[in-house]
């Protein structure tokens, strides 16, 4: 008997996803398939096998990494009664198939594309989040991870996916080694998979910015971040005609107090450029093993505060900045060169700036 083989009037070839070759005990019933045939063919030396609770692996070799993350997914999503995953209906087509379960850790990072994540098929482990509300245990290879939060699912080939910083977070939330954390944050900084200041604000939320290993590779992280952002605006100041600035200075009054250090500065338009590269951190998550409490809201706005109160500053004395964040820089880098060139050719409107002190930073 193969997987193509007829279960009842109904082939297996006409139920979604059957390609993958793992169906719940549910969709096997509605497809003729009776609990002692089921339980005849998952014994030891039939054709098929329980892959987890509820979910059946229609052949007797190894599952492959897809039909892993496929039965992960089955096991964890939402049914309509015990152990039936909610499925597409021809009213519904886009009724999501795995509702409410979303991968999650490692798992999801190598379907974004990570290199140093290992395949599915290696996974020890595959993590799936849940909401909180959900009665339903870790169990063989799935680990089930209770979240107030869930995340709207990015699909990749064609599974709900956390995003990348979310991923980052409960990856990096099981991981000891403190160059394996390091490794996953420069990766998804250096891959563009997102910016630092998003995976910071996971971190943050997850409360794992209180072990030194996590600590010191988010300081490196933001290092890269930077460094990264600061070859693109070197390039945008190459690439789009734009006259050359002096990098990297501290402004100060003469005889006076110091202004604050800039990114970019044309002393004759009196125009800044000044990188935002704030991290912010902001709301909570209460995620099971994860504690309770008030996320760090305070922090994130405090530094704002810094940023409002220095560019009011600056302006009061006749200096033009422009705020630009990494991820403008990466997504949009013309639009960002067009309001630096706008801002220039502004200046002859404006009175003239106070005399500044430029001194290298």
């Amino acid at each position: 008997m193969t997987h193509n083989t007829p279960l009842s009037p109904r082939p297996l070839r006409h139920l979604a996803d059957v390609h993958r070759r793992v169906l719940t005990a549910a969709q096997l019933r509605a497809h003729g398939v009776t609990a002692a045939e089921l339980a005849g063919r998952c014994r030891p030396d039939g054709p098929w096998q329980e892959l987890l609770p509820h979910v059946i692996l229609l052949h007797s070799g190894p599952p492959t990494g897809e039909e892993r993350l496929h039965g992960a997914l089955l096991y964890a999503a939402r049914a309509t009664e015990p152990g039936v995953p909610v499925q597409p209906t021809a009213g519904s087509p886009h009724r999501p198939l795995y509702q409410e379960a979303v991968l999650t850790g490692l798992a999801a990072l190598t379907l974004h594309g990570f290199s140093s994540t290992p395949p599915p098929a290696a996974l020890d482990r595959v993590d799936v989040l849940v909401p909180r509300q959900r009665r339903l245990r870790s169990t063989r290879y799935v680990r089930v991870l209770r979240t107030a939060d869930l995340p709207a699912p990015q699909p990749v080939t064609g599974l709900p996916v956390a995003p990348v910083p979310r991923a980052l977070a409960d990856a990096v939330a099981e991981l000891r080694d403190g160059e394996a954390v390091r490794r996953l944050l420069t990766e998804a900084v250096r891959g563009g998979h997102c910016e630092p200041a998003a995976v910071v604000q996971e971190l943050t939320l997850a409360k794992l910015l209180t072990r030194p290993h996590v600590v010191d590779a988010v300081d490196a992280l933001l290092a890269e971040g930077r460094s990264i952002a600061e070859d693109r605006l070197y390039r945008m100041v190459r690439e789009y005609g734009l006259p050359d600035p002096v990098w990297n200075v501290d402004l100060r009054l003469p005889g006076g107090p110091h202004l604050g250090g800039l990114d970019a500065y044309w002393p004759d338009q009196a125009v800044a450029v000044e990188l935002d590269t704030r991290a912010p951190r902001q709301g909570h998550r209460q995620d099971q093993g994860q504690g309770q409490g008030q996320g760090q809201g305070q922090d994130g706005d405090a530094l704002w505060s810094e940023y409002a109160r220095k560019r009011e500053h600056l302006e009061r004395l006749g200096i033009t900045v422009v705020y630009i964040t990494p991820r403008k820089l990466r997504d949009s880098l013309e639009q960002q060169a067009a309001v630096v060139r706008t801002a220039l050719m502004a200046s002859g409107d404006r009175d003239p700036a106070a005399y500044f002190v430029v001194l290298p930073r």
